[in-house]
């Protein structure tokens, strides 16, 4: 038990309080036998560092909120699971994922979870950068099985709303998992009647909105995810580029 409560509480501030503590209490009970408060209390004292907002934080509410994503469609599609699982193996290596892992199978099962609350106590805590970070994620997590259900896109923005995620940012973002000819133009969040001075600067505000150094405070781990979507502003602007012989 030792080694997965230094887990839980390596990193983690703000989620072992509030909605989100009782989801982590009740889950890590459900498969830990014997666990007590007195564990959620250690694992707060390893997790207290003085920062509001750490990966192990992220770590969570990314578990918590692709529970909610893959039940959408009212089926466990394995592609969806084997998707998060390797996410996180890649992320943050065998053990930690393993760990992860764990909780996101009560995540999975537990249908008490209410995704306003969980949503509320992630919009006050992370960072506008993070939360991007996360839809992007849950897009990933849709896109896994080789479509995007409607149903799908509803749950991610009904939490993108939840999580003060602007519809702009989430069209943009959802655009970044959608071949059309219109894509390239909503990544960017311009019309295509915006001249080449306007495509310019749209691309200097969201590669700066989207730019990995905006995640550096979650570690090294989370960074990969950032640089994707910075590659996908990259790849709009080119492409907008080329189609009007710039």
């Amino acid at each position: 038990m030792g080694n997965f409560v230094k887990w839980l509480g390596a990193g983690l501030g703000f989620t072992l309080g509030g909605p989100i503590g009782s989801i982590l209490g009740f889950a890590v009970g459900s498969f830990i036998d014997g666990f007590s408060r007195e564990d959620i209390e250690l694992a707060r004292t390893y997790g207290s560092t003085g920062r509001n907002v750490q990966s192990g934080d992220f770590e969570i509410s990314l578990l918590l909120l692709s529970s909610v994503v893959i039940k959408a469609d009212e089926k466990i599609d394995e592609r969806e699971l084997l998707y998060v699982r390797d996410h996180f193996k890649q992320m943050y290596g065998e053990e930690r994922a393993i760990n992860a892992y764990k909780l996101f199978n009560v995540f999975i099962k537990n249908n008490q979870i209410s995704t306003l609350q969980v949503c509320t106590q992630i919009r006050q805590n992370l960072t506008h950068a993070s939360r991007l970070q996360l839809v992007h994620f849950l897009f990933g997590i849709a896109n896994s099985d080789g479509a995007v259900l409607e149903v799908e896109v509803n749950a991610i923005k009904t939490i993108a709303g939840y999580l003060y995620v602007s519809p702009h940012d989430f069209e943009s973002i959802k655009a970044m998992f959608y071949s059309s000819s219109d894509s390239a133009y909503t990544i960017l969040e311009i019309d295509k009647t915006a001249d080449n001075n306007q495509l310019k600067l749209a691309y200097r505000k969201m590669a700066k909105k989207y730019h990995p150094d905006k995640l550096q405070h979650l570690g090294e781990e989370h960074i990969k995810g950032a640089e994707e979507k910075f590659k996908q502003v990259s790849k709009a602007y080119e492409q907008i580029q080329k189609e009007r012989g710039l």
